[in-house]
């Protein structure tokens, strides 16, 4: 009995760690990505000058040579447009989502009480020419992945630096059939202990990076005030994934992430010290 016990356990570890594991043959290359750290929705400070997702916070990171995270998400006529909250209603006062309105209509809005607007990935894009390096969230709520299909063309004829993420994992199946060559990412969380809305069999199975033998990441982009989660310490440590740590909101959280997170994604603060292009501190 003993013995059957102890076939089963082994049996499930196989299976945990054959779920789990990313990818881990043929990686992509991240060194482009050394070097600097990665301004949280853009360098924005006072939300009603200089708000999160603007046109100032991007321009503002590019001058500091701050790579850039930000979010993607798709207006009703189908635009591109970067803003991070399904709903208009913590940034522009409005209780609708942002696939309810047009483009034309999302530019009647301001972001908080500053004068700055919804940009278009086309704009933002524009904008950083290749100066910095990108991180892409997608927003996916559901299924609908057409996000990826109308924004892949216009990235493919971009000449800069980025990387793609999302918490849903559809985006990285998409990814991985469609545009094989760009690296992707996992997004993940303590999504239980954060309570957000929906399924907790999900976001059991999503925190603990269950689904990666689909998605076969070639990183891992993990809330830093879960790094100890095991899921995430295997990735980490075990298959040597390369990992982005979100979001550093002072330097003491990020000295405490170096040992386990290979690229920071900070926003509130400036972080003191400098990386090399190692992402060595100096």
């Amino acid at each position: 009995m003993l013995i059957y016990l102890i076939i089963i356990l082994l049996l499930l570890t196989l299976l945990y760690f054959a779920a789990i594991m990313p990818r881990v043959f043929n990686r992509k290359d991240f060194s482009k990505f050394n070097g600097r750290y990665y301004a949280h929705r853009g360098l924005h400070s006072n939300p009603d000058k200089i708000p999160e997702n603007s046109m100032a916070a991007f321009k503002l990171a590019v001058e500091n040579n701050y790579g850039i995270e930000m979010d993607i998400q798709l207006s009703k006529d189908k635009v591109p447009v970067i803003f991070h909250d399904f709903t208009l209603k913590r940034v522009c006062r409005l209780n609708k989502k942002v696939r309810e309105l047009t483009y034309d209509e999302l530019q009647k809005l301001c972001l908080n009480q500053s004068k700055e607007k919804i940009p278009t990935l086309k704009e933002v894009l524009e904008l950083v020419g290749g100066k910095v390096p990108l991180i892409l969230e997608f927003k996916v709520e559901y299924t609908d992945t057409s996000v990826c299909d109308i924004t892949a063309p216009m990235l493919e004829n971009y000449k800069g630096t980025y990387c793609i993420e999302s918490f849903n994992p559809l985006v990285l199946l998409w990814y991985r059939r469609k545009r094989p060559h760009i690296i992707r990412g996992q997004l993940a969380s303590n999504l239980v202990k954060d309570k957000e809305v929906g399924s907790r069999t999900l976001f059991f199975v999503l925190q603990n990076l269950l689904l990666n033998f689909l998605t076969k990441p070639d990183f891992i982009s993990f809330n830093y005030k879960y790094q100890k989660m095991l899921s995430f310490s295997l990735c980490k440590h075990f298959f040597h994934t390369p990992s982005f740590a979100w979001t550093i909101k002072n330097q003491e959280s990020l000295n405490e992430s170096m040992k386990n997170f290979d690229y920071f994604i900070f926003d509130h603060f400036i972080p003191e010290k400098i990386l090399t292009k190692n992402n060595v501190l100096r």
